[in-house]
C-alpha cells in the first residue's frame, strides 16, 4: 500500500475508535504508534512513543496551560463572578432584558481571566439564572444567555483554545490572544443586540428590574476590580512585551491567589481543591497533545495532508467555498467533541490545507476557535448547555431552544471575521 492509503485508512480507523468512544487521546496515539510500525517499522515507532510525549510536553510554552487552568478555577471557586454579575445589574438591569445582557457581560468579564467555556457556565449559572429567575425572565433567555455567554471564555483572551492551537501550528500564543479581543467584544455586543431583538419582540421574555442611583452604579464598579486588575496584568505585560504568555500565566496564576487571598475568599480548602481540579483538567490535555503529535508524526510521513492540499488545489475550486466546506466541516465536529479534542485532531490535516490556500494562520485560529464555540451549545453534544441543566433544573429543550438566537448572532460574527480579517489581525499588526 502507499504511505497515502495508509494515512486514509489510519484517519478511518480513528473515527471508528472515537465513535466506539475510545479515549481521543488514546486514540489518535494508538493509531499513530500502529501506522508509523507499518511505514517505518517497530524501532522507529517506540523511538517515536518514547521522545514525541518528551520532546512536546517539556516545552516552555506548555507551562501556560496548567497555570491558566489554576489561574481560571481559583477565580471560579472564590466567588469574584458574582462581584462582576452585581456590577452589571447596577448598570443594566433597569433595562428591559438588563438581566440577561448583564449575565453576558459577566461571561465576557470572566472570560478575560478564566479561558474555560464550561467552568464559566457552571460558575455564571449559580448567579445570574436564580436572579433572572427571581425577576420573572424567561426561561430560554434565562439559560440561552447564560449558556451562549459562557462560550466567550475560548474566545476572549487569555483562552486555552489559542494557547493549544499556537502549540500544535507553532503560531505566536501572544499574538493569538491579541487577536481574540476584538472579535470577543464583537461577539458580546452581538449576544447584547440579539437579547434587545428578543425583548423587543416579546417584552414578557425580559422584564426590567428596579431603577439604581448613579450612586450606586459608581459604587458597585469596586466589584470589578479583580477582573481588570488581572486583565492588564495579563494583556498589558503581553502586548508591552514585559512578559511572555507563558511567563503572564505564572503572573495571573500568582495574582489570582494574591487577589482571592487579599479579599478573603481564599481558604485552605479552596486552594487544594482548585489545585486538584486544575491536575485533573490538565492531565486531560497533556494526553490530547501527546496523542495528537503522534498521529501527526505518523501522518507526515503518510504525506496524507499534503496529497489532500494538492488534489484540492487541482479542483480548481473558489478558495472561499473550500473554505466554506472547512468551516462546515468545524460546525459539525463542534456538535460531537470538546473544543480542544476537535482542534487537536483537525489541525494536523487541516492546517497544511488553510496555508497551502494562503490563508493568515493567526486570523484562522480565530476563526477556528470561534466556530467550535458553537459547538458548545449546540445539539446532540452541547457541553455549555449539558453543564447549565447539570446544576440549574431546566430541562435540555429549554436550553437548547433559548440558545438558538445566539447561534445566529455567532455566524453573523464568522460571517464579519471573514469579510474584515483585520477586526483579528489589527491589534496583533501593532504589536
Amino acid at each position: 500500500m502507499s504511505p497515502e492509503l495508509v494515512g486514509t485508512i489510519g484517519i478511518a480507523v480513528l473515527v471508528v475508535l472515537l465513535i466506539a468512544r475510545m479515549w481521543i487521546g488514546l486514540a489518535m496515539a494508538m493509531v499513530g504508534f500502529l501506522g508509523l510500525v507499518y511505514l517505518k517499522g517497530f524501532d522507529s515507532a517506540f523511538g517515536a512513543l518514547g521522545t514525541v510525549p518528551y520532546k512536546y510536553i517539556s516545552i516552555y510554552p506548555i507551562s501556560a496551560i496548567p497555570l491558566f487552568i489554576f489561574m481560571a478555577i481559583v477565580i471560579a471557586n472564590t466567588g469574584i463572578s458574582t462581584s462582576l454579575f452585581n456590577t452589571a445589574h447596577k448598570w443594566l438591569g433597569q433595562l428591559r432584558g438588563g438581566l440577561a445582557m448583564a449575565s453576558v457581560l459577566a461571561c465576557g468579564g470572566l472570560a478575560a481571566i478564566m479561558g474555560d467555556s464550561v467552568a464559566e457556565v457552571v460558575t455564571m449559572s449559580k448567579v445570574a439564572v436564580p436572579e433572572m429567575r427571581k425577576h420573572n425572565y424567561d426561561s430560554q433567555l434565562a439559560s440561552g444567555c447564560v449558556a451562549a455567554g459562557g462560550t466567550l471564555g475560548i474566545l476572549i483572551p487569555p483562552s486555552l483554545g489559542f494557547i493549544l492551537y499556537g502549540i500544535l501550528t507553532e503560531q505566536s500564543i501572544g499574538m493569538l490572544f491579541m487577536a481574540g479581543i476584538l472579535p470577543g467584544i464583537l461577539l458580546t455586543l452581538l449576544f447584547m443586540v440579539t437579547i434587545t431583538i428578543i425583548t423587543a419582540r416579546r417584552p414578557s421574555a425580559g422584564p426590567p428590574g428596579p431603577k439604581t442611583s448613579v450612586k450606586e452604579k459608581i459604587v458597585s464598579l469596586k466589584g470589578t476590580w479583580h477582573m481588570l486588575l488581572l486583565f492588564v496584568l495579563i494583556m498589558g505585560g503581553i502586548y508591552a512585551g514585559i512578559f511572555t504568555p507563558t511567563e503572564a500565566g505564572a503572573v495571573g496564576a500568582f495574582g489570582a491567589l494574591v487577589i482571592s487571598a487579599a479579599s478573603r475568599r481564599l481558604t485552605l480548602k479552596r486552594f487544594f481543591d482548585s489545585l486538584l481540579e486544575a491536575t485533573k483538567i490538565t492531565v486531560m490535555i497533556m494526553l490530547l497533545i501527546v496523542g495528537a503529535f503522534i498521529l501527526m508524526k505518523f501522518l507526515a510521513i503518510s504525506k496524507l495532508p499534503f496529497m489532500l492540499a494538492g488534489t484540492i488545489s487541482g479542483l480548481q475550486l473558489p478558495t472561499y467555498a473550500i473554505f466554506a466546506g472547512i468551516i462546515i466541516l468545524y460546525i459539525l465536529l463542534g456538535m460531537f467533541l470538546d473544543v480542544f479534542a476537535a482542534v487537536v485532531l483537525t489541525i494536523p490535516v487541516i492546517y497544511p490545507l488553510v496555508v497551502a490556500m494562503g490563508f493568515d494562520s493567526i486570523w484562522f485560529g480565530v476563526v477556528i476557535v470561534l466556530i467550535l464555540e458553537m459547538g458548545l451549545i449546540t445539539p446532540p453534544v452541547g457541553l455549555n448547555v449539558y453543564a447549565l441543566a447539570g446544576v440549574t433544573d431546566i430541562p435540555l429543550h429549554t436550553i437548547f431552544r433559548g440558545v438558538l438566537p445566539f447561534v445566529v448572532a455567532m455566524i453573523i460574527c464568522v460571517i464579519l471575521l471573514v469579510v474584515f480579517p483585520q477586526i483579528a489581525l489589527f491589534i496583533p499588526s501593532k504589536m
